[in-house]
């Protein structure tokens, strides 16, 4: 199965299954470069300086870049090194990962859903679980040797920052800090290590097309070299210039339905080059599979009344792997 992955070999030219119809290509001249993107530095000492900036980008960009973060950078460079390591392994030991099953919990593909789609995205990746560690870290992958130690420490720092992000913005919407932490239940929280080859044609494919997060958070780590991640707004694609040492944070699709609309779930995609292999380092946290989710009540009022209805996180899942990537927001099926 390990020839399905475009880290197996080299590409001149563009397989004609990757070429995406004219209507739906990345029109890359379009793209808004240079634009202001939110940063927010968590070591102010002003709390409520910084709950109100996390705030402010949440209404309006969905996103925003967060500085003195806590995880060390050596840590990060360690990520980064071993994913790279792991997707320059010949292609017998990635073929022990491979599948094509969105079910599966550990997991080397391709693509987003190969068994779907019609077009398919330049981009491999590894889906890796990751809560509880001791459940799923033993399945991880053997190679390169210091995969699981390196790995498993990024999963706990970034774990333990996703919840004090949960916690100003919960507070940024005049809910108690412990709001969302609470109502997302014993979260899950997996990864997803992208790699993106060069690509002989770049205007005329994507790593990942125009899509929102299903969870409730993502942490993302990006290359700091290579440029490609995109996200929409004000009606136009920017492009994502990390600063040096920054993590990204997007807001997923639960923390919108939570907010009852107020906050953004951002819709995002990932452009490729045809000159340099980009790595990027998505850390998912989901709300456990059987909690009731849907606007926090104290957000819900006769002037406000409730964007979206009630459901459980396992509902919403499996409705979002039965569609294609780039469909209407899956929220919109969940409305009142």
């Amino acid at each position: 199965m390990a020839e399905h992955l475009l880290s197996t070999a080299t590409h001149r030219t563009m397989p004609g299954s990757y070429v995406r119809p004219e209507s739906q290509r990345p029109r890359l001249a379009e793209v808004v470069s240079g634009a202001r993107i939110p940063v927010v530095d968590l070591a102010c000492p002003d709390r409520a300086a910084v709950v109100a900036a996390i705030g402010a980008a949440c209404r309006s960009h969905g996103f925003f870049q967060v500085l003195n973060h806590g995880i060390d950078p050596g840590l990060i460079a360690g990520v980064m090194a071993v994913a790279r390591e792991f997707f320059r392994l010949p292609a017998e030991e990635k073929a022990k990962l491979y599948s094509d099953d969105p079910a599966k919990k550990i997991r080397l593909s391709t693509s987003f859903n190969v068994r779907k789609e019609t077009v398919h995205n330049w981009r491999d990746y590894l889906r890796l679980h990751c809560h509880p560690l001791d459940q799923f870290v033993p399945d991880w992958p053997s190679n390169p040797p210091d995969f699981k130690e390196t790995m498993s420490s990024y999963c706990k720092e970034v774990r333990e920052l996703g919840f004090r992000l949960y916690a100003a913005i919960s507070e940024s919407l005049g809910l108690e800090p412990s709001y969302m932490e609470e109502t997302l239940g014993e979260q899950e929280q997996h990864m997803a290590v992208n790699f993106y080859p060069p690509c002989p044609s770049p205007e005329l494919t994507y790593g990942l097309p125009a899509h929102t997060d299903p969870n409730a958070l993502t942490i993302l780590l990006m290359d700091q070299d290579v440029a490609g991640l995109q996200v929409q707004h004000a009606g136009k694609w920017v492009a994502v210039n990390p600063q040096p040492g920054a993590l990204i944070i997007n807001i997923g699709d639960q923390l919108q339905a939570l907010s009852n609309g107020q906050y953004r779930s951002v819709w995002h995609r990932a452009v490729v080059n045809s000159d340099r292999e980009r790595l990027s380092v998505a850390s998912f946290l989901c709300p456990c599979n059987d909690v009731e989710l849907g606007p926090a009540r104290k957000l819900v009022t006769e002037e406000t009344p409730a964007v979206y209805r009630n459901y459980t996180y396992d509902e919403y899942y499996n409705k979002f792997w039965s569609r294609n990537l780039d469909q209407e927001h899956c929220l919109e099926l969940f409305r009142t």
